[in-house]
């Protein structure tokens, strides 16, 4: 056939061994449509062998020889069983039906502190900032103490002085004494020497006058001696004042003492700084703020809880805590505080719970918190309404478990009972223990027994 489509290269060639170049252009003009009127054939033959073939596979119907092929299913050239389904797993957990509201609250360390100046002075020194960690009782800074110290000198100056003067007043109590004690020996020398003379006034040996003479000398030697008496006294109540006084001054030299050890700034607590108020060399006075210590061994938030919930809150209750500085995450605390008082505006009543910070990752302050109130009540394992397929007899139901891992994860058929329903979600009474995986969704219908594979999705 390609002889009679090319004739040009039937004619014989001229003489010399060169065709003419007129000769050359027929050839040429002639392949270029032998070539185009080829691929137009070819054009038209493939879509109808491509339809042809269409009609020929096996089992389509209306194709050649019609219905399945003898092959049968599962055989060669059968469709067969195809892949595993994939399906989505959950974890059965026990919760309640009821979803207690989340109140929103800020993170706040369990202890905080603030380090104060006690006494008026130059800050000298601050040795610690923001986010140091400090011990109770640490050395943090000093203040200048020349002004303490100088006072400290002079209550001890005056405590000398009043010290000299308990001495004196004791010397004069002892110099009353003595006087008194000559008194004493010179009143019963005159009542001695009274009561002879009145005896020889008596006998006629004296005149009476002389013996009256020593009656009066003798009544003065008494009220000598009463006076001496009454001058111990009054010494002895005077030593009794200077000792008092040098009490209160030995008070007043440990109260400046005390003062001056106001200059040394110690940690108020265990913790963490959380804020630095001042810079060495500022003045600063008594009660003036200079740096903030939080204790974050706990961490607190405080939540504003509906009177209508009060009820069912109590303290040392479970809750839940979601931070959304930490996505995902779930952190369990206690409520420690309930106020007793609301806000007679809102009538929300303000409640405490505190999370224990011990781990390895710490939490800090001005978090935003979400805290769920955990139930009482004894909770039971509630799935989506979603995982329950019917069952063969009455209103039984049934949950897919998956067993086995990797590729031996098979769906096994569990019959459950189920209880109350709320919020598209189902309790389940038996049939179902908590930490088992049941089949939440699946991406074909199930039988029992079958291979299955986890989604990326699948709670583990």
């Amino acid at each position: 056939m390609l002889p009679s489509l090319f004739p040009v290269w039937n004619r014989p060639l001229v003489q010399g061994g060169h065709p003419p170049q007129s000769q050359v252009r027929r050839k040429a003009a002639f392949l270029a449509v032998s070539l185009v009127g080829l691929m137009a054939i070819a054009s038209c033959r493939i879509p109808s062998e491509t339809a042809q073939a269409q009609q020929a596979q096996p089992g389509q119907a209306g194709g050649p020889g019609g219905g399945r092929p003898s092959g049968g299913q599962g055989g060669p050239g059968g469709s067969g069983q195809g892949a595993p389904p994939a399906v989505e797993t959950a974890i059965a957990e026990t919760s309640s039906l009821d979803e207690s509201p989340t109140y929103t609250g800020t993170t706040q360390p369990v202890r905080q502190a603030s380090l104060r100046s006690q006494v008026e002075g130059r800050l000298l020194d601050l040795n610690v900032d923001v986010g140091d960690s400090v011990r109770q009782g640490e050395v943090l800074g000093r203040l200048d103490s020349s002004l303490l110290s100088a006072a400290v000198n002079q209550d001890r100056a005056e405590l000398a002085a009043l010290e000299s003067q308990v001495a004196q007043a004791e010397a004069e109590v002892s110099d009353a004494r003595a006087q008194a004690a000559q008194a004493e020996v010179e009143l019963q020398q005159a009542r001695l020497d009274s009561d002879r003379l009145q005896r020889l006034a008596a006998e006629g040996a004296i005149s009476q006058q002389q013996a009256d003479q020593a009656r009066t000398a003798a009544l003065s030697s008494e009220q000598v001696f009463l006076s001496a008496q009454e001058r111990i006294r009054t010494r002895q109540q005077a030593v009794v004042a200077a000792r008092r006084r040098v009490q209160a001054q030995q008070a007043a030299v440990e109260e400046a003492r005390e003062r001056q050890t106001y200059s040394v700034l110690a940690a108020p607590l265990d913790g963490v700084v959380l804020e630095r108020l001042t810079e060495s060399g500022n003045l600063v006075q008594p009660g003036n703020e200079i740096l903030k210590v939080g204790d974050f061994s706990a961490v607190k938030v405080a939540v504003q809880v509906s009177e209508l919930d009060l009820a069912q809150l109590r303290t040392g209750q479970p809750t839940r805590v979601q931070l959304d500085a930490y996505p995902g995450e779930t952190f369990a605390g206690r409520v420690s505080r309930i106020s007793p008082a609301a806000d007679p505006s809102s009538r929300l009543v303000p409640v405490e719970v505190v999370m224990p910070n011990s781990g390895s990752r710490r939490l800090g302050s001005g978090l935003l918190a979400r805290v769920q109130f955990q139930s009482q009540q004894a909770g039971r394992i509630v799935v989506p309404e979603a995982a329950l397929e019917a069952g063969g007899e009455g209103n039984d139901s049934v949950v897919f478990v998956v067993e086995g891992t990797g590729a031996e994860a098979k769906a096994v058929a569990r019959p459950v009972q189920v209880g109350d329903r709320a919020n598209g979600r189902v309790e389940i009474l038996s049939g179902l223990q908590p930490g088992e995986a049941y089949v939440l969704r699946s991406s074909r219908p199930l039988q029992e027994g079958e291979s299955v594979r986890l989604s990326i999705l699948s709670e583990s």
